[in-house]
Parts: C-alpha cells; sequence; structure tokens
C-alpha cells in the first residue's frame, strides 16, 4: 500500500509537467527552486544565548599578532614562563609581577590550586547553585564538596566546619548573577578561620556596573588567603586562547609558583592576549557598557511580563519559568522560536533557565518576542 501511495504520489508530480515544453518544465523548477532558496534565506540563523563568552569575532589586531607568533616560532619551544604577559598584567592591576600567574584557562588554575590544598577529606564550601566545576576539581582532589543554599556572606560561614581548607565563591556568580560586593567579601574574609583560603572566581568581573572593576583587587593585601582568578574568555572575547590569570597577596608567591602550568602557556595564546591588553585595553569596558544597558532594559521588561528574575551583575538574567517542567517547557518554545537559553536542570534548578544578555539590542527585541510566543 505504501509503495502505491509512493507511486501515485510521483505520478501526480510528474503529470503536472504533460503539455508543457522542457524550456517551460525548467523554468517552472528553476522558480520553484528559487522560492525554496528565498525561504530558507529568510529564516534567520538560531540566536544562542547559553553561552557566556563574547559572541563576535576578535580584533584583527589580535588575529594577526597569533598570526606573527606562529610564523616566527612554532618550531621551538618559547617564553614558557609567560614573561611579557605577566608583565602587562601586572602593569595593569599594580600588582607585582611575582604575584601574578598565567595559565591555560582560570578554570585549570583553580584545579591546580584545588589540588594543592585540598588533602583527602578536606571540604570545599561553595554557594549552589554556581559554576559546576567547583564540585568536580573538589572531588579529583578527593575531597568534599559542600553545596550552600543561597549566595550571602552568612549562608557560607554556616557552612564552614573545621574540615573547610577552601571556599569557592564565583563573583558575580554564574549562573545567578548575584554580586558580593567588595564591603561584604571583606567581611567573609574577617570572618574565616585562618585555614581557609578563599577563591574568588571573576571570569564575569568585566561586566560589573555596581562598583570598579578592581576593586577586589585590594583586599589582596588585607588578606592574604585570598587568590581571585580571572580569563580573557569573557568580554575579552578569546576563549579559544584558553588563557587565564590568577592573582595573590604578598606571601602568595610559592604558591602561584605551583598553579604555573610545567609547560608554559601556548605561545599562540600568549600573543593573542598580550595584543588583546596592549591595543585592545578598552574592549571589555565598551563592551561591558553594552551589556549593562541591555542588561537594565532586559530586566525591566521580564519583569513587566511576570517573569521573576533576580538582580544580576553578570551578562547573564536568572528566570523563573514558573511549573513542574517550566524551565523545559521554555526553554523548548524558546528554541522552536530559533533562541537557544540554557535551563538550570544541571545545577539542580529546572525551575529556572539562564538567558545571556545580548549584545545588540535587535537581539534583545528577538528575545522577548520569542517570550511574548512563549506565554502566549
Amino acid at each position: 500500500m505504501a509503495e502505491q501511495q509512493r507511486r501515485r504520489g510521483l505520478f501526480g508530480f510528474y503529470r503536472q509537467f504533460e503539455g508543457l515544453t522542457e524550456e517551460e518544465v525548467n523554468a517552472d523548477l528553476r522558480e520553484a527552486a528559487a522560492e525554496r532558496r528565498a525561504k530558507e534565506l529568510s529564516r534567520p540563523d538560531p540566536l544562542d544565548l547559553s553561552r557566556t563568552t563574547w559572541p563576535e569575532y576578535p580584533h584583527p589586531a589580535i588575529v594577526n599578532a597569533i598570526t606573527f607568533a606562529a610564523r616566527r616560532g612554532l618550531h621551538r619551544y618559547l617564553d614558557r614562563a609567560s614573561g611579557e604577559l605577566r608583565s602587562e598584567l601586572a602593569h595593569r592591576h599594580g600588582v607585582e609581577e611575582t604575584r601574578v600567574v598565567v595559565g591555560d584557562g582560570a578554570a585549570a588554575l583553580m584545579s591546580e590550586a584545588t589540588s594543592a590544598l585540598l588533602e583527602p577529606g578536606d571540604e570545599l564550601v561553595t554557594p549552589w547553585p554556581s559554576y559546576p566545576l567547583y564540585p568536580v576539581i573538589a572531588r579529583h582532589a578527593r575531597a568534599a564538596a559542600v553545596p550552600v543554599n543561597g549566595f550571602s556572606v552568612d549562608a557560607v560561614l554556616s557552612a564552614v566546619t573545621d574540615r573547610t581548607r577552601l571556599v569557592a565563591l564565583c563573583n558575580p556568580n554564574d549562573p545567578t548573577g548575584e554580586l558580593l560586593g567588595v564591603a561584604e567579601l571583606a567581611r567573609l574574609l574577617e570572618a574565616l578561620p585562618e585555614r581557609v583560603v578563599v577563591m574568588l572566581d571573576e571570569a564575569l568581573r568585566d561586566f560589573v556596573d555596581a562598583e570598579e572593576v578592581d576593586a577586589t583587587l585590594a583586599l589582596l593585601d588585607r588578606f592574604p588567603r585570598l587568590l581571585i582568578f580571572r580569563t580573557f574568555s569573557k568580554a575579552w572575547g578569546l576563549a579559544g586562547l584558553r588563557c587565564g590569570y590568577a592573582l595573590g597577596g604578598p606571601g602568595a608567591e610559592p604558591l602561584l609558583e605551583q598553579l604555573a602550568p610545567e609547560l608554559g602557556v601556548n605561545e599562540l595564546a600568549q600573543a593573542g592576549a598580550l595584543e588583546a591588553l596592549r591595543s585592545r585595553g578598552d574592549t571589555p569596558r565598551h563592551r561591558a557598557e553594552r551589556i549593562a544597558e541591555h542588561r537594565a532594559g532586559l530586566l525591566v521588561a521580564l519583569r513587566e511580563r511576570g517573569f521573576e528574575v533576580a538582580p544580576s551583575q553578570a551578562n547573564v538574567v536568572w528566570v523563573l519559568a514558573p511549573g513542574r517542567d517550566g524551565a523545559a517547557e521554555l526553554s523548548a518554545s524558546l528554541h522552536r522560536s530559533g533562541v537557544i537559553v540554557q535551563t538550570g536542570t544541571a545545577v539542580g534548578a529546572p525551575d529556572r533557565v539562564r538567558v545571556t544578555v545580548p549584545h545588540l539590542p535587535e537581539h534583545v527585541d528577538r528575545l522577548l518576542r520569542a517570550l511574548d510566543v512563549a506565554s502566549g
């Protein structure tokens, strides 16, 4: 039966050409193909708002610097100590070069710090939901991860025990966008026992507008057990280089040396990051200003539509999607409209979606239209 239907369908298709010349048939086929092509071209590309990395291509000057580095020296090992890059970072942040270490991304450096500081049976305390890496690196060190419900100083302190050796704090937090200001961070550091080290993950710090971006660096001199981690992956838009760095206070030099990759950072990554600092140093600020403007308008628009959304100082917003399968349903509906977001299921929040703040105003409008369709 199915074969007969298929044949009748084909017969019907070809009968439409009876009585037409070859030229007329070809013209009709070309017209139909053109219509299909125009229809496909009219469909916009998916809008991916599930990632925290910057979506635009890097500046040609950075690409040229990487290309030059590739042409001059891939046949040999060059600067294993990342000397020029460390020097540039130290100058930018006003610290001694020995208090800066460069690694294969902030995540790799935090993993090394966890391995160096934790022993089997120790505990790593972190607010939750947060960056999923923290429990993973704790397990790799054969330690225990202790998730804390809520993003506050008091919540963290309530979870500290005699076994606590590390506090991992994503600030501003991914996925919620929440921020602990400098005064609250100081309160946390003052209250923690001397044995506890704080790993302050500032991957999204460039998007903060509630206080100066480098305001936290002043804490390094006051609290030697504070380590600050930053990256070129987010506002700098160089995620593919896998390059990040850590800053410590006076006395942290021996620990920072342990975090450095034994064979150094890829020469191309060094070249790209160094050029970004030297010739495009204002790029994160300009991008952050754009995101802050869009973020403020997006938060207002979401609340006007009845969505519950947390205040954010990051390039993401954390949206409540009511209902048992709210996040999955909202995500699926947005996807049908060509907008991709990340559900909170992986971090134990199946009723939430994380939406990256669009960097273009037309993308903000497109997101809101998709949300209107989803709310239906």
